[in-house]
């Protein structure tokens, strides 16, 4: 539920007949610059670069392009004088002086460096006239690679067509270009985190071995494991949980930690903080939860017989209705993402949106009707912890430790007063502070005043390093470049995407497969698959569809309503929730395993009838308007 990351690979690959290149064609080493002449850092990397080259030699490559700074003059200007000479010795001639001529480029110095490498200015006005234009093309043609390569700042390198995000001093770098091991794992863990289907990628592995091993010879080993018991005991008092309690009750507490954060940030600055943009994802969010629940009550029965050939049943089926309410976001936008263009952005969007609106009604199915039976006194103590909360947020305290033991307390109150602990990470959420947005052009200022100060302290005698105050008042700076919220959702959503989710699916979704559990619960599987394969995206279109004809909201342009069905499609993809509200409505093995059978089966039918929609929706459109 994240924003999509820039992309970190090279968008045009280096033309030796095009490019700025030093260095032989056939280097290892490729080096792509893209900087700007009047840019400070930009200047203090030329100097890093000369490094790089001397101690690599003919190893390297150094690919050099504009990328000038936004809104000036100057810059612009610096840029088109060097494009407009074809010689490529000039070129370099000029780059260098650029690079090395003052702190500050102006328009003196482009006068200077004229006159001092004595360049021949005095062309026909038919060829000034074409350099300039070929100039402009040129400077324009590399702005677009640079946009298109995720480059934001400069300067910005790419070592063999991967972008470097890493500090450019040249050991760091000189590490990053002869692939050391830690620079090789750290740069492939980064590329799968940002890869949009990996989410869904490590749950299903996580959800292949878990069910392998349970129908493996190490099944029963691997069962019992979950149900060790762990915690702690001082003096005659303990408190103890099984490891799979643990996670279901206080790992997965992360998660919803995460999933409040993101509920509070669209609902504050998101797609859901428009009322006209937002009516559309609700809508679909709360068709797409009642008329499965709907769905599942009417085709369930309440429970098994209570003895063979006898007509009353035990009720236990009934909980389940909640079972099928549930969208695992992961997976569905990572089928999203691998369809690439095939699926507009927007709806990508509409389908976020309504995961968010799709997780509170989750969040309030399980507060209210899964929860065990009430302590009014671990209740009491419980809001009287929020209260404090409340208090740390309306004074104003950014610092994230007193929230975090706040929060281990709530989510022990919270958990002895019978309502499910993980509601406590999304109270936590409520509380933790967000901010204005800073001044950012007056923490630069104050920032590059105390670098520049160390700076120069950094030739004195027995001086090494940053000094302390300059330490802690970077640190000031660096907090309040994002609000506590942000820099929390920051940190902890890849922690919740590709560890506490992949640890849950991992414990829970293991099932032995017997013929038992087919035969006895055969009205419970089929109900719940049906009601995630059918009742999703049929409380999608009938909820959206309606919010549209009575005004509520508008339908974007950019997808069909076929395309929506689609996305309804795979809404029907529970999984994780799923599973876990199947964990806490059936607390009998065999109905629970029933209950995994059919959310797995009634997920992969969802996915595969979502996808064909959404391709099949493409190539309709691309006939249409073939036609037209």
């Amino acid at each position: 539920m994240n924003s999509e990351p820039p992309p970190n690979r090279l968008n045009r690959p280096v033309d030796e007949a095009y490019d700025h290149t030093l260095g032989p064609a056939d280097a290892e080493i490729t080096l792509v610059e893209y900087g700007s002449y009047a840019d400070a850092s930009s200047r203090s990397a030329h100097e890093r670069v000369a490094e790089l080259r001397s101690r690599f030699g003919n190893r390297m490559r150094y690919v050099f392009r504009h990328r000038p700074l936004a809104g000036s003059k100057i810059a612009r200007r610096a840029a088109e004088l060097v494009e407009s000479y074809d010689d490529p010795a000039r070129f370099w001639n000029l780059h260098v002086a650029l690079m090395s001529r003052s702190d500050k480029l102006n328009a003196d110095d482009l006068r200077a460096i004229i006159s001092d490498l004595k360049l021949d200015r005095n062309k026909g006005a038919g060829q000034e006239e074409s350099a300039a234009t070929r100039a402009r093309d040129r400077v324009d043609a590399d702005i677009a690679s640079a946009d298109a390569s995720g480059v934001t700042v400069t300067p910005t390198f790419f070592i063999n067509d991967r972008r470097y995000d890493g500090p450019w001093d040249v050991r760091s770098l000189s590490e990053a270009m002869l692939g050391s091991l830690g620079h090789v794992v750290h740069a492939a863990a980064l590329d799968f985190a940002k890869w949009a289907p990996s989410t869904g990628i490590m749950l299903l592995l996580a959800t292949g071995l878990a069910v392998i091993l349970s129908n493996s010879a190490f099944g029963p080993d691997f069962n019992e494991m979950w149900e060790q018991r762990l915690g702690i005991t001082f003096h005659h008092s303990a408190f103890e949980l099984s490891l799979r309690h643990w996670i279901n009750d206080g790992l997965l507490v992360i998660f919803f930690l995460v999933v409040g954060l993101e509920i509070k940030r669209e609902f504050t600055v998101g797609h859901l903080a428009d009322r006209r943009s937002a009516m559309l994802p609700i809508a679909a969010a709360i068709g797409g939860m009642a008329a499965p629940a709907l769905l599942y009550l009417i085709l369930v029965p309440s429970g098994p017989p209570i003895a063979p050939g006898s007509e009353g049943t035990d009720g236990t089926w009934s909980y389940g209705w909640g079972i099928p309410m549930a969208t695992d976001t992961a997976f569905a936008i990572a089928l999203i993402a691998m369809m690439g263009r095939r699926v507009p952005v927007e709806l990508r969007v509409f389908l976020t949106a309504a995961a968010i609106v799709d997780d509170i009604g989750a969040i309030i199915v399980v507060a209210i009707f899964y929860s065990g039976e009430l302590h009014i006194g671990y209740l009491a103590s419980a809001a009287a912890i929020a209260g404090l909360l409340a208090l740390l947020n309306k004074g104003s305290v950014y610092r994230a430790s007193p929230y975090v033991i706040l929060g281990v307390a709530l989510w022990a109150c919270v958990y002895a007063s019978g309502i499910h602990a993980t509601l406590a990470g999304i109270i936590l959420a409520l509380f933790i502070p967000t901010r204005p947005p800073p001044n950012l052009r007056a923490l630069m200022l104050q920032a590059d005043a105390i670098l520049t100060a160390e700076t120069r302290r950094g030739r004195e005698v027995m001086h090494y390093g940053p000094s302390e105050p300059a330490l802690e008042a970077l640190d000031a700076i660096h907090d309040r470049l994002e609000s506590p919220a942000d820099h929390m959702l920051r940190h902890l959503a890849p922690r919740s995407s590709f560890l506490v989710l992949p640890v849950f699916a991992f414990a829970n979704a293991g099932v032995v497969v017997e013929t038992s559990v087919f035969r006895e619960h055969v009205p419970l599987m089929l109900g719940t698959a049906t009601a995630l394969v059918i009742g999703k995206p049929l409380g999608f279109i009938t909820a959206t569809v309606t919010a549209v004809q009575l005004g509520f909201a508008t339908k974007p342009e950019a997808y069909s309503w076929r395309q929506l069905g689609g996305a309804g499609a795979l809404a029907g993809i529970g999984f994780t929730m799923s599973l876990f509200i199947a964990s806490q409505a059936f607390s009998e093995v065999s109905d629970y395993a029933a209950a995994k059978i059919a959310i797995f089966g009634g997920s992969i039918l969802s996915a595969v009838i979502g996808v064909a929609i959404l391709w099949n929706a493409q190539a309709e459109e691309e006939k249409i308007h073939e036609r037209e």
